[in-house]
């Protein structure tokens, strides 16, 4: 508990840490921005003098200081004004200078980003100067909002890689408990298995025992199946109508009556690269799941077809259906809609058909109040 304490806080200064990181960095950007953007007002202070200064030049005054400022002005766009007429330009592209419409559309992008110098040339006559952002100064403004993607997928990254250790860790905990689980089934079962043997040698109707065999069988199929979770199991060819047919007349001979089965199924073998035992926990957990979604009572039918080079298998009832919305939500972990459970079933099952054996699993269709249809693809071996 204490670790758990130390390791949260850890986690906080950090988080903490790198926020007060992040606004000394923005807050430095913007200070910069500021900076650079005054000296640039400066920039143009400079070349408002300049021009003054050539507009009211007499044979004797020295140009060759304004004409150098000019001249070294090659970042700044400029547009010159007088009495709203645009009377000169700098740093603008002459093929836009020559559109009026364009360069009215450049002169209000000016008018937003700086005020207007005002340049009194001569009493009572003004000229106004509209400048731009420099190349650089555009670049440090978007700057931040760079810093803020950059950070952005950083913190997803960093996420991802946290939730996908915490997933590993689950998934090792519950292979670990699943492992366990089966362990300890294991000794209580030999112990039926032995009591089994003791009741036929005590001649007891051969009926009885039969029945508590299957059920004996089952539980190794149970213990066999919390034993190869965590591990990757071994997949052999076998014929999936058969070993989906074992599954059904199992599970069909153990619900209520209230519950009307059906199967329907191909009368040749189809080959599928599979788990015998991990295919039928798919088949117990979707007719188990039906069966629960009619509340023990309705009909629910098992179908297997061919369609092409994949088999599916479609087990249909008639309960309350499933919202649209909630179509991916069914497979995972956690998702339940029953008072009692962990929603787990649907989560392995979806995880035995496509991790282990390649397929694929979905809600094909449902309608609320009619019932649901789910579906598991399977490629075939030719």
């Amino acid at each position: 508990m204490q670790f758990s304490k130390s390791r949260n806080t850890t986690r906080w200064v950090i988080i903490c840490a790198s926020f007060l990181i992040i606004s000394l960095i923005l807050w430095n950007t913007y200070t910069f921005f500021q900076i650079f953007k005054n000296e640039e007002r400066l920039k143009m202070n400079l070349w408002a003098n300049a021009h003054k200064t050539l507009i009211n030049a007499g044979e004797t005054t020295d140009v060759e200081l304004p004409l150098q400022i000019f001249s070294n002005n090659t970042s700044i766009p400029i547009i010159l004004t007088e009495n709203d007429s645009i009377i000169n330009t700098r740093n603008i592209d002459d093929a836009i200078v020559k559109d009026k419409q364009r360069i009215r559309a450049v002169l209000s992008g000016l008018k937003s980003e700086n005020d207007p110098i005002v340049i009194e040339y001569v009493p009572g006559k003004f000229q106004k100067i509209y400048y731009g952002n420099s190349e650089l100064l555009k670049k440090l403004k978007y700057y931040p909002v760079a810093l803020l993607l950059i950070i952005v997928l950083f913190t997803g990254l960093v996420y991802n890689f946290y939730r996908s250790t915490k997933m590993a860790t689950q998934n090792k905990l519950w292979a670990g408990m699943a492992k366990e689980t089966a362990h300890q089934i294991g000794t209580p079962l030999s112990s039926l298995i032995g009591w089994v043997e003791l009741l036929k040698a005590e001649n007891v109707d051969e009926s009885t025992t039969f029945e508590i065999e299957k059920d004996i069988e089952r539980l190794k199929t149970i213990t066999d199946r919390f034993s190869k979770i965590g591990s990757e199991p071994k997949l052999e060819n076998k014929d999936i109508v058969e070993e989906t047919l074992q599954s059904y007349d199992y599970l069909q001979s153990r619900f209520s009556k209230q519950v009307e089965f059906s199967f329907k199924a191909p009368s040749k073998p189809i080959i599928v690269f599979m788990n015998p035992t991990l295919h039928g926990w798919t088949i117990e957990n979707l007719v188990k799941n039906a069966i629960d979604a009619m509340k023990g009572r309705g009909k629910l039918a098992v179908s297997i077809e061919e369609d092409g080079e994949f088999v599916k298998i479609k087990v249909s009832d008639t309960g309350n259906g499933i919202p649209k919305k909630q179509f991916k939500n069914v497979f995972e972990p956690g998702f339940t809609t029953k008072k009692r459970g962990w929603g787990l079933g649907l989560s392995l099952t979806k995880r035995i058909v496509e991790e282990y054996h390649k397929g694929t699993i979905k809600v094909l269709n449902s309608e609320i109040g009619k019932g649901t249809t789910m579906q598991v693809s399977f490629k075939k071996i030719s």
